[in-house]
């Protein structure tokens, strides 16, 4: 059973439901332009659906990013393509929505949900991929303790186009040393 909730000091993250469809795809046509190059969110009944459905396989952990203030729906975050076995590796994707920037919102989701993929799924290995150009992301995965360990050229197709990224991923190990330097200091 996947968690209900997970609880920072601005954010929670929890799984998306229904009767989230006219919040969540109002911001996102509102950021459409903002996301044009970067992401792809739901705008309709379909593919709002299509998301919900994906949430419910094993292989996928999709929560909605919700500001503690006054819980709106400020973006999204997800663990996808969630390996077992010998690999226990997942993929990390998170979008704002374009009036939550630039507030730490999301290097605190990401926290959280760095926390569930290492202690709860017991996960190895975390990977997000990110276009060079940005570098916000880029920020917020350095003070998560993110390596870049690579580039792919044409990775992703995003807003119509093949798009190059950056491959940056953190390990179990890392994770452990980052959260216990913290503690020391903190």
């Amino acid at each position: 059973m996947k968690e209900k909730s997970l609880k920072g000091k601005k954010v929670f993250l929890r799984p998306p439901k229904s009767d989230d469809f006219a919040e969540f795809t109002q911001a996102s046509k509102m950021s459409r332009k903002f996301h044009h190059s970067l992401a792809s969110p739901p705008v309709d009944q379909k593919s709002f659906d299509e998301l919900l459905a994906r949430n419910e396989k094993p292989e996928n952990e999709f929560f909605l990013i919700c500001r503690i203030q006054d819980q709106a729906i400020a973006g999204a975050i997800n663990l996808s393509q969630i390996f077992r076995r010998s690999f226990q590796n997942a993929y990390l994707g998170y979008y704002l929505f374009e009036r939550f920037t630039n507030q730490g919102l999301m290097t605190e989701a990401v926290e959280l949900i760095l926390s569930r993929a290492f202690k709860t799924l017991k996960l190895h290995r975390v990977e997000a991929n990110v276009q060079p150009e940005n570098q916000a992301s880029i920020k917020i995965l350095i003070k998560n303790g993110f390596t870049k360990e690579g580039f792919s050229r044409k990775y992703l197709k995003i807003g119509g186009r093949w798009r190059d990224h950056e491959r940056w991923a953190i390990i179990a190990e890392d994770y452990k040393s980052k959260s216990e330097n913290e503690k020391q200091r903190g």
